[in-house]
């Protein structure tokens, strides 16, 4: 891969993350993919690129589900203390029907955010108590 000979600077780097993540805010899906795929050209190692076009993948109908497992895998690699990039890891894992390896991360998603105000980490708080309240139907139906 041919390195860009654009180079920008931390600040210039966080304005185009924070511009991609309002788009996908806004559910414009394919502007902020291009903003995302323009970090990761730019900056192979800009983690919020991959964890933007992550949660593109798993946002998409329907979602890109390896896509969006190999891009928060990166992600997490590049930074493994962002408890967003972990709670949509697991939920990507989670819907693939991988249990254990979404449950860990869901674990992971909830050790970073002890404080309780990440909303990606809350958001992985609610799944898994979704999933202990439809365990405990099943056992007593069973």
């Amino acid at each position: 891969m041919e390195k860009s000979g654009l180079t920008l600077s931390l600040e210039q780097l966080a304005s185009i993350a924070a511009l991609g993540y309002n788009l996908y805010e806004q559910g414009k899906y394919a502007d902020a993919q291009i903003m995302f795929e323009g970090l990761t050209a730019v900056d192979p190692n800009n983690y919020s690129g991959y964890a933007g076009l992550g949660a593109i993948a798993l946002a998409n109908e329907p979602p890109a589900l390896d896509d969006a497992i190999a891009y928060l895998r990166h992600a997490a690699t590049l930074n493994p203390n962002d408890p967003t990039v972990r709670a949509n890891l697991g939920e990507a894992l989670l819907r693939q029907g991988n249990l254990e390896e979404a449950a860990e991360e869901f674990e992971k998603a909830l050790e970073l955010d002890p404080e309780e105000e990440d909303a990606g980490a809350n958001r992985a708080r609610a799944i898994l108590e979704g999933m202990e309240t439809v365990i405990e139907e099943i056992r007593k139906m069973v």
